[in-house]
């Protein structure tokens, strides 16, 4: 007994940035950015605040489920940094939405998602909740150098959330770290002691692209290919890929290595850039609303990224989810 997805939702800021707006502040233009990247606008807080993404998710996520706040036993949320550093944002959250179950946050950067669905997979096989409530949400704006070109085109803010309930539909998961911390980094920033002897740095994010690249490619096709053989399937079993949204050539070559038709490989990084650990839960609710998914098909997941980490997971669509509203 593990859990099933019981209903989804998502959260976006309104305003748009498209890639003409952005080139008004870095030298760059909207080809460059679509032909590298695929991503041609995304989403930006500004009178909205990172509370405000993950409960308006979480609720969408409970309706779409049929489960009051009440119903919950426990809430995870995955982000990379909450509106505090304490309390957590998934406490936050619980406040927010009038739930009273315990709630924590996970930090696995863009594989906070699969990080999250595989920790809540211990709590069910071991009896101790009947739903869970899983919210993954970034705000990436706040914490990257607006005057690189090479990283400020890539991300959005953003995400989506998923109500479990107790089921048999996870058939595989695998999360791994290869501990790095020179690829892909984002400072603590400031430091208020008076005592401190290092050197501050800026908290914004420091990527390595090609290494990312590389890196990704390689843990999405290795990732992808484990969670089918440990469920027993092939690659043919599968109805559809939700693919962490980073960019559009890991995407293609990744569907190219594994073989599986790229048709398959659900994809919305064009509207939202990388969200982070938002990615897959926000493409994964779309592709529910927009009644792509249908009951019994098989739904392979991957993201990657700092730490190094990666995540993948193979699940069957309950078909449990309501109509949208």
């Amino acid at each position: 007994m593990s859990f099933s997805i019981l209903g989804t939702g998502k959260a976006v800021p309104e305003y748009v940035m498209t890639n003409d707006e952005l080139s008004g502040m870095v030298e760059t233009n909207d080809e460059w950015i679509r032909t590298r990247t695929g991503i041609q606008e995304r989403r930006i807080c500004k009178g909205e605040t990172l509370t405000d993404l993950t409960v308006r998710a979480a609720k969408e996520a409970l309706q779409n489920a049929g489960v009051e706040p009440s119903q919950l036993d426990l809430i995870i949320c995955s982000t990379m940094r909450g509106e505090n550093v304490t309390p957590s944002q998934g406490a936050v959250i619980q406040k927010e939405i009038g739930a009273t179950c315990a709630a924590f946050d996970v930090n696995a950067a863009c594989s906070g998602f699969i990080y999250a669905l595989d920790i809540a997979d211990g709590y069910f096989v071991r009896k101790r909740v009947r739903y869970v409530l899983i919210v993954s949400m970034d705000n990436l704006s706040n914490i990257i150098d607006w005057k690189d070109r090479s990283t400020c085109v890539l991300f959005g803010d953003g995400g989506g959330a998923v109500v479990l309930g107790e089921g048999d539909d996870l058939l595989s998961i695998d999360i791994t770290t290869e501990g790095n911390d020179q690829v892909l980094r984002i400072p603590h920033g400031s430091n208020s002691s008076p005592f401190y002897e290092h050197e501050e740095e800026r908290a914004v994010l420091h990527m390595a692209g090609n290494e990312v690249y590389k890196f990704a490619v390689n843990a999405m096709a290795t990732g992808i290919k484990k969670v089918i053989a440990q469920a027993g399937l092939t690659e043919d079993d599968v109805d559809h890929v939700i693919p962490h949204q980073a960019n559009i050539r890991i995407i293609n070559a990744s569907a190219k290595n594994l073989g599986i038709p790229r048709e398959k490989f659900f994809c919305n990084v064009n509207h939202y850039g990388n969200t982070s650990s938002g990615s897959v839960p926000l493409a994964l609710d779309e592709a529910n609303h927009a009644g792509l998914l249908k009951k019994g098909d098989i739904i392979a997941m991957c993201a990657f990224g700092a730490g190094l980490t990666t995540g993948s997971c193979v699940i069957r669509w309950s078909g449990n989810a309501k109509d949208p509203v």
